[in-house]
């Protein structure tokens, strides 16, 4: 399949302080270096899809107040493929305006939909999985979203029932969704874990652009008004006025709400590709490399004695010293320290004085 027709809409919109100290409301996670290894993870995501789209057909859409942070570090993409949104509407608005947009300039686009602040450990398994459900969607009405095997009984995430009982014809690797599940508690967690047809939502995309723009058109058709109206302005002068006047009128609802529950042509492409979201400082120690304690170290120049479990994340070239700490977080960022125990992190948002 050619590349040229193959689009990437990065949504990275989201604020808050889960990695604070590092992140704020100013410059939330992903545009840090949250792995300390020189690259941001909006950074990654788009060099993780490097050999499927180019450069021309990224798209990110995020808060106003983030497009400056997003082109300088995306300069190969043009400053015209960031789109803003005057306020949070949720992901389905943010993924129907970015949709008429693109079929504005592209109708035979293919497209693929993620997070900005993901990781992967395995980039060549994720391309191999990207690439063919990319060419599934190329030539059918269907909507793929992908499951990831879990690995434990994970209650933060939602969770995607397969009908592995019915590959689909084109592609034996695809199968139809039989339903979307919330995030459930410990018990029914450990459940779905038993069975080998349940697997958590990673909130990643695919579709052709028609499909999607009829399926808003179908099942959201206050939402599929709203862009439809606004096709004599993208790409123009007057788009983001526009959008600042009719974008606020949108309903706040997920894709998942809106679309996926609803829709009939669902499948989901089963995955192991060492995913995370990276929703916590927990996840991030899991991610990282341990040393023999459990402890995972991110910076140049530290130094932990009778140490286990802790993360500690230092990357501004001073020189920590640790000791004495057990299931512990240390992270720090120009005048801030934090010292809080993994099993509170939950408190870190009290703690950072942000809203």
């Amino acid at each position: 399949m050619a590349r040229i027709n193959n689009h990437l809409v990065i949504m990275a919109g989201g604020v808050g302080s889960r990695f604070w100290p590092m992140s704020t409301a100013e410059c939330p996670k992903q545009f840090i270096d949250v792995l300390g290894c020189g690259k941001t993870l909006l950074q990654l995501t788009v060099e993780r899809f490097g050999t499927l789209v180019a450069p021309e057909n990224i798209w990110v859409v995020t808060n106003e107040k983030y497009a400056d942070i997003v082109a300088e570090q995306l300069p190969s993409m043009p400053r015209t493929n960031i789109l803003c949104e005057p306020c949070r509407r949720n992901t389905a608005p943010c993924i129907a305006y970015v949709s008429w947009r693109i079929k504005s300039t592209d109708p035979k686009a293919n497209i693929v939909v993620t997070p900005s602040d993901h990781i992967v450990m395995n980039v060549q398994e994720f391309q191999r999985v990207i690439g063919d459900c990319m060419k599934f969607t190329s030539d059918t009405d269907a909507i793929i979203t992908l499951g990831m095997k879990p690995s434990r009984p994970e209650t933060g995430y939602g969770y995607i029932q397969a009908n592995l009982a019915a590959p689909s014809l084109r592609n034996k690797g695809i199968f139809r969704v039989d339903s979307f599940r919330e995030k459930p508690d410990l018990k029914t967690a450990q459940e779905y874990i038993k069975q080998n047809n349940y697997f958590w939502n990673a909130g990643i995309f695919i579709w052709n652009v028609n499909t999607i723009v009829n399926a808003f058109r179908m099942y959201q058709p206050k939402l599929a008004k709203i862009f439809e109206s606004m096709l004599p302005v993208y790409g123009t002068p007057e788009e983001q006025a526009t959008v600042n006047q009719k974008f606020p009128t949108c309903e706040n609802i997920s894709v998942d709400y809106a679309i996926m529950e609803k829709a009939e042509e669902i499948f989901v492409c089963p995955a192991d590709f060492g995913w995370s979201d990276l929703g916590t400082w927990g996840s991030l120690q899991t991610q990282s490399k341990r040393d023999l304690y459990g402890n995972a170290i991110i910076g140049s120049d530290i130094q932990l004695y009778e140490c286990h479990d802790c993360i500690v994340h230092a990357t501004q070239e001073r020189k920590v010293v640790v000791q004495g700490l057990d299931g512990y977080i240390v992270a720090e960022n120009n005048d801030t320290l934090l010292i809080c125990k993994l099993s509170e992190e939950q408190r870190i948002k009290q703690f950072s004085g942000e809203n």
